[in-house]
């Protein structure tokens, strides 16, 4: 048998063994498998914060009086009252009348005093200040849908994934650090 020939046996052996060495290698180590991300879906939750909200209001105001009891109206309509009800009348009926006329004279200086009184009115800008509450929607992390081939999942992430798929280890998702 030629030398080469032999040679050439061994070699062509040698690769065939090889061949199928790798063959059944990579048969039982397929490589990495992925889950490929169909669906990413924002989750959010509503927040409200409290916020003030003033306003300068026109405000009418009764002024303070120094008469509070009306005392000098009283007084005035008693005094004319009394003088009026001294013109008629005669002995002791003039002077139930002139009572009477300061007791009513009295009454109506009274009366008359006070709504003077209503009509002293003063305006001031006030501050007029509410709580108001702020609604705004926060995301608060992500539902990723991925298909595993035979089934779907969804996973909920803190954060958006920056991938399109995500390898699987023992049939189980490897998911990116959170945080």
């Amino acid at each position: 048998m030629n030398k080469s020939i032999l040679i050439g046996a061994i070699v062509a052996a040698l690769g065939i063994g090889g061949g199928v060495a790798i063959g059944s290698y990579t048969a039982s180590n397929p490589g990495p498998e992925y889950a490929d991300i169909v669906a990413v879906d924002a989750v959010t939750e509503t927040v409200t914060t409290p916020r003030e909200v003033c306003h300068n209001e026109t405000v009418t105001h009764q002024a303070p009086s120094k008469d509070t009891h009306n005392v000098v109206g009283t007084a005035v309509g008693a005094i004319v009252g009394g003088v009026v009800g001294n013109q008629f009348g005669g002995g002791n009926g003039k002077k139930v009348l002139t009572a009477a006329g300061a007791v009513g004279g009295g009454y109506a200086g009274n009366q008359i005093q006070g709504q003077m009184k209503k009509g002293d009115t003063y305006t001031t800008t006030e501050q007029r200040c509410e709580t108001v509450q702020d609604a705004s929607d926060k995301v608060v992390g992500y539902d990723v849908k991925v298909d595993m081939g035979d089934e779907t999942r969804t996973v909920r992430l803190e954060d958006k994934p920056d991938v399109k798929r995500f390898e699987i280890r023992d049939g189980e998702l490897v998911l990116p650090q959170q945080g």
